[in-house]
């Protein structure tokens, strides 16, 4: 039976990317965000320049999320290459944000919108559902802005076309493919939509929380992650109006899709870095990744799944979900 509209808690629609006004990279970013969006085609204003911002002397990415960092044929490599790779992997990174906000969230958010399961979801939830995915192309916006400052500022072509699409979305994809019915796959996509907004927090952190990169980068990791704090109660709070509405049958399948986009969130993306490793002609690329790839110590990228592991136990679920929450910090 649905939850009636009344007993359901209030949801207060995502905002805008918050920030502050009075620090100058965050102002900027979210200027030339704003810019290019509502008023671009009325009235075309002059966008703040990054370049300003950017700092060469300072990685563009994490050398702690470079999952080859010890390997000694990438410690031999000349410093200018391996700069290289880390201007790549923050490549990288934003394109592995942007696909899984427009392949895998906003997909999600818009099965919700139009009420895909049937709960009776009144305007508030809809009006929840649909400012998500408007706030969703900001932050793509935004991701893709931080890339062309790096493209600018380096002077590096560095396409993100040239890279697969991320882990995350092929996952996705293949989990979608082994189901047939509609409603089988708009659970496949609840689960990893609801995955991806309650555990995105936790990516954006480990570039958010680098003190030694990019200002911009950092920044814009920084200002993502403020979005999704309130992204993910608006995709938990959705996520149980459903779940409490759903069958036992429906239950193993959304907890089952669930449990697939843990892992793909918190495993490596090889097929990318690889990718990365050709285009730069990397010496003994294949066996940097087979080497690290068959390394048992190896952690897992994404380590922090505590928001999910509360979820599923407001939902008196945890023990039913097939995943491992032992190889993650989950309490």
């Amino acid at each position: 039976m649905a939850v009636s509209v009344e007993n359901r808690p209030p949801v207060t629609p995502p905002d805008l990317p918050v920030h502050d006004p009075d620090v100058p990279i965050e102002n900027a970013i979210i200027a030339r965000l704003s810019r290019n969006w509502g008023r671009r085609a009325s009235v075309k204003r002059p966008e703040p320049d990054l370049a300003e911002f950017f700092e060469p002397d300072r990685p563009d990415f994490p050398e702690a999320m470079i999952p080859f960092r010890d390997h000694p044929a990438y410690l031999r490599l000349p410093e200018t290459t391996r700069q290289r790779l880390r201007a790549w992997g923050w490549i990288a990174f934003n394109k592995n944000v942007i696909d899984i906000e427009q392949r895998v969230v906003n997909p999600g958010f818009q099965a919700l919108a139009e009420d895909a399961f049937g709960t009776g979801l009144g305007d508030m939830f809809t009006v929840a559902a649909t400012q998500a995915m408007v706030d969703e192309q900001y932050h793509t916006l935004m991701h893709f802005n931080a890339s062309v400052a790096t493209r600018a500022g380096r002077g590096w072509a560095l396409s993100e076309r040239d890279l697969p699409l991320c882990l995350k979305v092929r996952s996705h994809a293949r989990a979608l493919d082994e189901v047939s019915s509609v409603r089988d796959r708009a659970l496949v996509g609840l689960g990893y939509m609801t995955v991806a907004e309650i555990s995105i927090n936790a990516l954006l952190e480990l570039v958010a929380g680098d003190d030694t990169v990019q200002p911009i980068n950092k920044t814009t990791a920084d200002l993502h992650s403020r979005d999704e704090y309130c992204h993910s109660s608006v995709a938990a709070e959705l996520a149980t109006i459903v779940f409490h509405d759903l069958s036992a049958t429906d239950r193993t399948t959304l907890l089952g899709a669930m449990a697939r986009a843990m892992e793909a969130f918190a495993a490596t993306d090889f097929t990318t870095w690889a990718t990365i490793l050709n285009r730069e002609r990397v010496p003994d690329a294949e066996r940097i990744i087979a080497d690290v790839r068959a390394d048992g110590n190896r952690k897992r990228v994404l380590q922090d799944f505590r928001g999910l592991r509360r979820l599923t136990t407001a939902w008196d679920v945890v023990d039913e979900v097939p995943f491992d929450w032992s190889t993650t910090i989950s309490n």
